[in-house]
């Protein structure tokens, strides 16, 4: 059995390539806790609530899984907590059967993804000190045992998220909901919200992640947008010839085959 660990900034990100790997690579989706992998038990909360905090969400990675491969995707809920969540994670499972690693940014900031880059293997360096990051290239995988990768969302050279991505699967799969979402996001009076409402839409990724709020509202009203990313067609024989998911798509298959 190959095991492979991910772990993404969001929610999002994690369903996203869920739903990838499932589709391109046909595994499925373990729902039950009793049919999780042992070799993933440490990863699983034994006690509820975390930490004492009854409004921090359970973290507990997705996994999917045949009968060659079992893969844990984690989400790191934010950029600053990757290194942690890898970390904590290798301190508790058996690494020396570890097939691979993943690491799954966005490009949300001002820094271009090769400065990010650079920022993260540096504090990686200091932290983890079972891989050799020295030879590693953005968005290649290191064939090195186990097998590590660090891909930054969109296409790992320019500025953008997951939403860049799914602005292009909408332009295949859903143009006129597009269209009249950008509409309405471009459209509406700025100067009726507060600075602090308008923190979030105001920064770099916030125009796309609205506007793909609002397909996802249509097609999945009063759910969360990973509920669309899993049920809809954002992923499909279309859309996975894009440029950018192309590119995912070999990363993925560098890490888990």
């Amino acid at each position: 059995m190959k095991y492979c660990y991910i772990v993404a900034e969001g929610i999002h990100d994690i369903e996203f390539l869920t739903k990838i790997i499932k589709e391109l690579f046909n595994l499925s989706r373990i729902k039950k806790r009793s049919l999780v992998n042992p070799f993933w038990d440490e990863l699983i909360p034994k006690t509820f609530p975390m930490n004492d905090d009854l409004l921090k969400r359970m973290p507990v990675p997705s996994f999917i899984q045949n009968e060659q491969c079992s893969i844990a995707l984690h989400n790191a809920t934010g950029i600053n907590n990757i290194v942690k969540t890898l970390e904590e994670s290798l301190s508790v499972i058996e690494t020396s059967k570890l097939f691979s690693i993943g690491l799954i940014l966005d490009a949300d900031t001002k820094d271009k993804p090769q400065k990010r880059f650079k920022d993260l293997i540096q504090e990686l360096s200091k932290k983890i000190k079972m891989i050799n990051f020295t030879s590693l290239q953005l968005g290649e995988v290191n064939m090195s045992n186990p097998r590590f990768g660090v891909f930054i969302l969109p296409d790992n050279q320019n500025q953008g998220t997951l939403e860049s991505i799914l602005m292009e699967c909408a332009k295949i799969n859903y143009p006129d909901l597009l269209e009249s979402a950008t509409e309405y996001i471009e459209g509406f009076d700025q100067t009726k919200l507060t600075v602090k409402e308008l923190k979030e839409f105001k920064k770099l990724a916030g125009k796309n992640k609205a506007i793909i709020s609002s397909i996802s509202s249509i097609l999945k009203p009063g759910k969360a947008i990973q509920v669309s990313l899993q049920d809809n067609k954002w992923i499909d024989e279309k859309t996975i010839e894009l440029d950018d998911i192309i590119l995912l798509k070999k990363f993925i298959t560098d890490l888990i085959f």
